[in-house]
């Protein structure tokens, strides 16, 4: 299935942010890196105050946002008319007054959760009045660059000040007038207390721009890249600074030979259908063959009455022979549809499903489907994803739903945060050591030991 150059579409246009268009990304940057200091410094409570009142903001500005969003989504059907984004960008892209409501929620649900900074994650007696603390602290600036969902925006500035980063944001220019008015409101919101400055949120405005954050790695700490898999790898060849970012969401829903069959046609159904525009979407369906001529009839007539194109494997379409199921290919299975689109795989057993998600999979989410205790711990421990669930459907996968009150991106890689990154995923963390006149010559020459002792 071809797919329009989302790349361009995420990195190029205009958004006119509320910051003077002469400023030079760098000192962007730098007042990014001032701010963040700023917003550290703030207390747990001055925190939560500034993003109570930004969620209020949001809900007084929901016209403001409806308008600038119908903009959007008008100029947002000529380019998929046009072929240059997907309807399933477009999907992303709406916003209603439902959405403007959970934005504002998600805002307070960050506000409600404990403070992430200056967490004591261990400590240890190194010898007697001499002790080693770990403690959470910020990241610093954290560059996020996102295509279509307007909402990302509320969702990071929300959770870098609760973190006590600064952030720098560039929507794609389908989105650029709700961004800008999103951006907008909150800076206004921000700009009623005077400790919290408005660069704690900065937004880039030209494909220039992004090019030029990435090359900001003495003031940006991260660079989160929220789109298309073009993007992703676009962002990564590019950037001196460390990118968090998930390349495709390719998630599988694995119907074992012990499924309870009225959960697994519930759990296939809503992990395609429920909204199948977005990475946590199911694009493949694997069936044991054992269940599958009792169960494939019954998930694809659900399947098909919601619109859902099926592609599948040579023994789905001998148990299928009527039912205008196009035959899968092998780019098939390793494609994210974001769209009614889904492939279906008969497979021998267990194994067979687990090897299959690994080689073809993205490492993003993948359930199985199954009664069976043992068969189930042998999938979750096997299956090399960020999320791996039993009876539960792939669209679990999300910082609100997991309880981060809401995320800054999704990461299939393995290395500082993995799968929804909250609040834990925009710390790092720091050594505080407490001595009383220590020297190390002492400890070399054998005057002194170390004792090493873990301390609660």
């Amino acid at each position: 299935m071809s797919r329009p150059s989302s790349t361009k579409t995420a990195l190029s246009g205009a958004a006119n942010a509320p910051v003077e268009s002469s400023a030079s990304v760098a000192s962007m940057a730098e007042r990014a890196r001032v701010a963040s200091r700023a917003v550290a410094r703030l207390s747990a409570e001055a925190r939560d105050r500034v993003l109570l009142a930004a969620a209020e903001a949001i809900e007084n500005g929901a016209q403001r946002i409806l308008d600038a969003n119908a903009r959007d989504c008008r100029a947002g059907e000529d380019l998929v008319a046009a072929g240059k984004i997907t309807s399933a960008m477009l999907a992303r892209l709406r916003v209603t007054e439902r959405g403007i409501a959970q934005m504002a929620r998600q805002v307070r649900e960050v506000a409600s959760l404990p403070d992430p900074l200056g967490k004591r994650l261990s400590a240890t007696e190194l010898d007697e009045g001499l002790v080693l603390v770990k403690e959470s602290c910020p990241l610093g600036v954290v560059g996020v660059i996102f295509e279509s969902r307007p909402d990302v925006v509320p969702q990071l500035a929300s959770l870098g000040l609760k973190s006590g980063n600064a952030v720098i944001v560039k929507g794609g220019s389908e989105a650029a007038a709700t961004t800008e008015a999103l951006v907008a409101i909150w800076r206004d919101a921000v700009g009623k207390f005077p400790d919290v400055p408005a660069d704690s949120i900065t937004l880039l405005q030209t494909r220039a721009d992004v090019l030029d954050l990435l090359a900001q790695d003495q003031n940006v700490d991260l660079i989160v890249p929220r789109g298309s898999y073009e993007l992703v790898q676009y962002v990564m060849r590019n950037s001196r600074i460390p990118v968090l970012g998930h390349g495709e969401g390719i998630c599988h829903v694995y119907i074992d030979r012990a499924a309870n069959l009225e959960k697994a046609v519930a759990i296939s159904y809503d992990a395609k259908v429920q909204y199948p525009a977005v990475c946590n979407s199911a694009e493949t369906l694997l069936v044991h063959e054992g269940v599958a001529r009792e169960f494939l009839p019954k998930i694809v007539a659900k399947l098909k009455e919601a619109g859902v194109e099926i592609r599948g494997c040579a023994k789905t379409l001998a148990l299928l022979p009527d039912q205008g199921i196009i035959a899968a290919t092998e780019e098939d299975w390793r494609t994210e549809y974001s769209a009614l689109i889904l492939s279906i795989k008969v497979v021998a057993n267990l194994e067979e499903a687990i090897g299959h998600i690994n080689r073809y999979g993205s490492h993003h989410t993948d359930a199985i489907v199954t009664e069976d205790a043992e068969a189930a711990a042998k999938f979750l421990n096997e299956v090399d994803s960020a999320g791996v669930f039993q009876n539960a459907s792939t669209r679990f996968a999300d910082g609100f739903r997991y309880g981060f009150g809401a995320e800054v991106g999704i990461s299939n890689g393995k290395l500082h945060a993995r799968g929804p990154m909250g609040l834990e995923g925009l710390t790092t963390y720091k050594y505080k050591l407490y001595g009383s006149g220590q020297v190390v010559a002492d400890y070399v020459s054998g005057k002194k030991q170390f004792t090493h002792r873990p301390l609660q």
